[in-house]
């Protein structure tokens, strides 16, 4: 083995630019065209028009950042294939959201979804809490994921820390700014397209060397590493068959259920039964990004296998999500393909930012300033939103800067925020519609403490650092002489570029011995699969009790759209004739199919047959059938 150079070929740079510049062309083409964003509906909602299909791939993206790109594969390579389980934790997650939150949060048409806090509970307090836990987190994550990228670009590249992290966030906030939601969407598309073309290069080019896909598969058989179910009930093992299907499960119905990047697409497709769609069609398409990820650290760890040589464990590379870049430039160093690999990272962080930019200024319009300056003119709304988009891209943009001189301190508050905060959102949500008397003191205090009880967990395991044991690998065919230092810096932090669940926060110490006997920092061991599931369950229990406590809310005072439609035990019985009654006082001078589909009428089930004017039902003094519409979007599902 020979020593590897890590400078960047021309080929490597037209790539990385053309990434740029076609992400930045998304946000002028939107700004030119359709509505050219002049008003503020447009520019955060895309006027409710957005295509399905984008939007999936959309969602996607947004799970697929470098987190999965660089820290699953790292997984496949040190701890096994047990992570994979993963992928059906994000379809169950997709469907438990399509049947309860898209149903609950699609019909209402909100813009910030912390408005069904106001909404439900009728307190503007709990609707600051929600929009105060997004914005913290949400500004911590795009930080880090700013400045992920940036490291990585100045180790392969020698460009200055400075000048990456100023065009990646630029960039962003260019094409977000001009384009609006639209131009966010698109752009996912794009950059989905740059992420598949990086992850197939490692795994074709590394099959290759190893002898093909079937000798990759076998050289893990035997290192140990395929093992799929481990139904370990242990909470403090890192990842069992439990923690990552019931745990990491719970945290995706977060993401996809309530997280304002998710609502703010799937509540912008035309129907419900689209915004359905959207969450059915990401299971298939996660399993094949997914498995593609997860098989290019399983390629990687075959070549090293067969080789016996670990760049880990050789201290080649100073942390295991260096393994996948450290082997694109030891083996794979062809003109245009390291590129490729960082415009697939780079391309990740795109899609977190420009997501996270543009949720924020829809959550910080509706929330802050709507409601003191909705009676302004449109244009000067979506400059506002504009502006927000600008304010946040700096502010993010200042805190990659400042991530660079604390590192870890940064860092881990953004983690532990991403991983804390997951629960208790979910918590406020779940007691609302399932809970019909819980009020807004009990969801307030319950949403405080379900984000202080794991936020203190996730900072004690990271100070308590609690042990990880790899899979065996081999150092025997390593040489003294070899050239490792050029990945050694480049992806230290890429791993914390998080969307979603965090993935390989593992510390590379040897294993201790445990204590025996109850010990409070046993406490710290709890897998972060289950640092959701502690702020949910904590949420939902002191939320319920306070609410019984403090006086519970009464049944009558809350609408039926803000509740389950399913659940029995949550809804108000309704006569036909006061549900005929409410229609009536909504003026419509004709009921047509198209408003009823449109219409925000709670539960309203509208039956897909062919009126017949001569139906005794349909007879009126109209006599077009108008009653008979009513009397159909008036059967309440109970």
């Amino acid at each position: 083995m020979t020593p590897t150079d890590n400078k960047f070929h021309w080929a490597d740079y037209v790539i990385l630019v053309a990434v740029l510049v076609a992400s930045a062309a998304t946000g002028i083409y939107y700004s030119l065209s359709g509505g050219k964003q002049k008003t503020n509906h447009e520019f955060l909602t895309a006027d409710r028009k957005l295509k399905v299909a984008p939007v999936a791939v959309s969602l996607l993206v947004s799970l697929c950042s470098a987190i999965s790109i660089l820290g699953a594969s790292a997984e496949m390579y040190y701890q096994g294939t047990q992570y994979y389980l993963f992928t059906y934790s994000l379809g169950l997650a997709a469907i438990v959201a399509s049947v309860t939150f898209v149903p609950l949060l699609y019909p209402l048409r909100l813009t910030s979804v912390n408005e069904y806090l106001e909404l439900r509970y009728k307190s503007k307090s709990v609707r600051i809490l929600g929009f105060v836990i997004l914005l913290i987190y949400t500004v911590l994550i795009m930080s880090v994921a700013i400045y992920a990228p940036a490291t990585a670009l100045e180790a392969v590249t020698g460009l200055p820390l400075w000048a990456t992290i100023l065009s990646v966030g630029l960039v962003s906030t260019f094409y977000t700014a001009l384009g609006g939601i639209k131009a966010v969407v698109w752009a996912d598309v794009l950059q989905s397209l740059v992420m598949i073309g990086g992850i197939l290069a490692i795994i074709i080019q590394g099959s290759l060397k190893v002898g093909g896909l079937e000798e990759v598969w076998n050289i893990n058989d035997e290192g140990g590493r395929l093992d799929f179910f481990d139904f370990n009930p242990d909470p403090t093992k890192r990842h069992t068959f439990w923690a990552i299907i019931v745990g990491g499960t719970l945290q995706l119905v977060a993401f996809y259920g309530v997280n304002q990047a998710s609502t703010q697409r799937y509540c912008n497709v035309e129907t419900g039964a689209k915004a359905k769609l959207v969450m059915i069609l990401n299971p298939p398409l996660w399993f094949i990004m997914y498995s593609l990820i997860c098989l290019a650290g399983v390629v990687v760890y075959a070549y090293y296998a067969s080789i016996n040589c670990d760049p880990l464990k050789a201290k080649y590379i100073k942390n295991a999500n260096q393994i996948i870049p450290y082997f694109l430039m030891d083996q794979l160093s062809y003109p245009g393909v390291p590129g490729l690999f960082i415009a697939c990272i780079l391309s990740g962080a795109l899609s977190t930012v420009s997501s996270a930019q543009s949720a924020l200024a829809a959550v910080t319009w509706e929330d802050v300033f709507k409601p003191k300056l909705n009676h302004i003119a449109e244009r000067k709304k979506t400059w506002i939103s504009k502006g927000l988009v600008i304010f946040f891209g700096a502010l993010c943009i200042g805190f990659a800067f400042l991530t660079s001189q604390l590192g870890g301190t940064v860092m881990q508050l953004g983690l532990s925020f991403q991983g804390a905060a997951n629960g208790p959102l979910l918590g406020m949500f779940l007691l609302g519609a399932l809970v019909p008397f819980a009020n807004w003191l009990g969801v307030l205090i319950g949403g405080i403490l379900g984000l202080a009880f794991p936020l203190w967990i996730s900072f004690g395991a990271y100070l308590h650092k609690p042990p990880t044991n790899y899979l065996p690998t081999n150092i025997s065919g390593c040489l003294s002489d070899r050239n490792a230092s050029m990945v050694s810096s480049a992806v230290d932090l890429l791993v914390t570029n998080l969307t979603t669940v965090p993935s390989v926060l593992a510390s590379d110490s040897p294993a201790q011995d445990r204590e025996s006997g109850f010990d409070l920092t046993r406490l710290y061991t709890v897998s972060y699969m289950w640092y959701g599931a502690v702020g949910l369950i904590t949420t939902l229990v002191f939320g319920t009790v306070i609410s019984l406590i403090t006086g519970p809310m009464k049944r009558e005072d809350i609408d039926d759209r803000l509740l389950f439609s399913w659940c029995c035990c949550c809804r108000k019985s309704e006569t036909m004739s006061s549900c005929i009654r409410k229609r009536k006082k909504m003026s419509f001078k004709r009921v047509t199919r198209k408003k009823m589909e449109s219409t925000t009428w709670p539960s309203a089930r509208i039956k897909k047959t062919k009126l017949n004017t001569s139906d005794p039902r349909s007879r009126g003094k109209r006599g077009t059938g108008e009653e008979f519409l009513e009397l159909q979007e008036c059967l309440i599902i109970a």
